[in-house]
């Protein structure tokens, strides 16, 4: 049985709630948006200005992306070491579905992992966030964020790992949710966990 499983997603994959469900389904602990918040505390970083820096960008768009903007201010790197601690730690509990933050490679040395990377077409992400996260916002908005989003977590891969966002040779198994559908994945990822 895999104890730790890491997902990694194109943004409006719905890979967030594909984790949510497999961890519910499992019996598992889901981890996303709040091991920043923990990074950040742990590094004395005042969690009002996280707070801030969400603010400033669209609610619609979601926590991560403000995230990026952090990332770009002289604390990056002793979060990300702080938030590297605290998937590590995690996973040696075990029993856990953590999204993003490149956990996949993070955890990449331990037993028990199933990395798995999960995309969409674009015309199902649009649809998607449309009924989901960015209802009111138009579908060239939204395809704008998908962009923005995805170029952003490229660049975050590619800075901390040294490895390709999304390159499935990272990955035990990508799924696509606009072929397969929610249900589909979550079935195909509790399936392979257990």
């Amino acid at each position: 049985m895999k104890k730790i499983i890491t997902i990694s997603r194109d943004f409006g994959s719905a890979g967030g709630t594909i984790g949510k469900r497999v961890a519910d389904k499992l019996g598992y602990e889901y981890f996303d948006k709040e091991l920043i918040i923990q990074a950040a505390r742990d590094v004395s970083l005042d969690i009002e200005k996280i707070i801030k820096y969400d603010e400033k960008v669209p609610v619609a768009f979601g926590f991560a992306q403000s995230l990026f903007d952090l990332y770009a201010e002289p604390v990056e790197e002793s979060l990300f070491e702080a938030q590297k601690k605290i998937i590590r730690k995690i996973a040696e509990h075990g029993k856990c579905v953590i999204v993003g933050r490149n956990a996949d490679h993070i955890v990449s040395a331990f037993d028990d992992v199933l990395k798995v990377f999960i995309h969409a077409d674009e015309n199902w992400r649009i649809k998607y966030l449309k009924n989901d996260k960015m209802k009111d916002k138009s579908e060239e908005k939204i395809a704008d964020a998908i962009h923005s989003i995805d170029r952003h977590r490229e660049k975050f891969c590619k800075y901390w790992t040294h490895k390709e966002f999304g390159d499935a040779k990272n990955y035990d198994i990508t799924l696509n949710t606009s072929s397969l559908g929610i249900d589909q994945c979550v079935e195909i990822i509790y399936q392979l966990a257990k």
